[in-house]
């Protein structure tokens, strides 16, 4: 076993006591390295791929929105999953963007170990860099399993991060209106 995923998957199985030669831990190092690359898949992403250069002109001067936006990623803190859902608005500037891309910018941010906070701001500055609207506008919710299986064991919260740049931050009645908007 010269994969160094594996390697350490199988010195983790030993410290806890178990035995990796047992039938149902055989593979289990192997299916834990593929697992565990494919979740943090993001670290090497290519913005240029992830929007594959699908902006389109357009005089749409409206707030476009994307909501519900499943997500999975892992907490830096503790390698626990984190899930829930992302809603993202912006407001074009002569250029909108593929709405497929969004979801995907989503997925390759969540693809690495992550914090909410920072997984909010990422996509928000990468989306008003790339996309130059007037405004973007971002909210999570998530559901932490560090919080819900560990530590506080509090099964019913859930974490809201946002991040608002350029129109969605100056001004309130556009911040408003997408909080409203997005509403469940």
């Amino acid at each position: 076993m010269k994969d160094p995923l594996e390697t350490a998957t199988l010195q983790i199985l030993k410290a806890l006591g178990e035995n990796p030669a047992r039938e149902g831990l055989k593979k289990t190092p192997m299916r834990v390295a593929r697992a565990l690359r494919e979740i943090t898949s993001g670290y090497g992403a290519d913005m240029n791929k992830v929007f594959n250069n699908a902006f389109f002109k357009a005089d749409y001067r409206e707030m476009v929105i994307v909501k519900d936006i499943a997500f999975y990623s892992l907490c830096e803190h503790h390698m626990l999953p984190f899930f829930g859902k992302a809603h993202i608005a912006y407001i074009p500037n002569g250029r909108i963007v593929g709405l497929s891309k969004i979801p995907r910018l989503v997925e390759t941010f969540a693809r690495r170990l992550q914090v909410q906070e920072r997984l909010t701001e990422e996509i928000a500055d990468t989306l008003y860099k790339v996309l130059k609207p007037r405004g973007v506008g971002v909210v999570m919710e998530a559901e932490h399993l560090c919080v819900s299986m560990r530590g506080v064991k509090n099964e019913t919260s859930f974490a809201t991060t946002s991040s608002m740049l350029g129109t969605f931050r100056t001004d309130s009645k556009v911040r408003g209106e997408f909080l409203n908007l997005i509403k469940r």
